[in-house]
């Protein structure tokens, strides 16, 4: 693959036995997070907890992290994140952890090792305002929100 980006990732410490980031597939895009708790962790419906990973990283300039929900949690036990996609700026070099909660109906079990999020790297870019009179007009123009159907 030719556009490997290389981030350094350092073991909290007592994370040694957990699996660094990964990809669950050859095409995935996102890689998953591991749960780096000491014990289970139960989450009732509507209850939220700040799960640690186990990794910090050290996201290069002109990178930003994004960490995400897992999809097959969020159908089968309606289980996500909040502050989602939640970002991981270049300049960060604490823990990582997931804002994760229960939307589903039933207790949730979380336990160390668990996949509990994904981890997206993409490339963005600083702006710089310019600040000007008027802005050019399109066809859809000021419309939002349900303005398209």
């Amino acid at each position: 693959m030719s556009n490997v980006l290389e981030v350094p990732v350092m073991r909290m410490p007592g994370a040694d036995d957990l699996p660094l980031p990964c990809y669950a597939s050859e095409g995935a895009v996102g890689l998953d997070l591991h749960a780096a708790l000491g014990e289970e962790l139960v989450l009732q419906p509507l209850e939220r907890a700040l799960v640690p990973t186990g990794i910090a990283v050290a996201i290069p300039r002109g990178y930003e992290a994004q960490v995400r929900p897992r999809s097959g949690l969020a159908i089968k036990h309606g289980v996500t994140m909040l502050n989602s996609p939640g970002t991981i700026d270049p300049d960060y070099r604490g823990e990582i952890a997931v804002i994760v909660i229960n939307l589903g109906s039933g207790p949730f079990k979380i336990n160390r090792g668990d996949r509990i999020a994904q981890l997206v790297v993409a490339p963005v870019c600083r702006v710089e305002w310019a600040p000007v009179e008027s802005l050019g007009e399109t066809v859809r123009g000021a419309g939002g929100f349900g303005h398209t159907g």
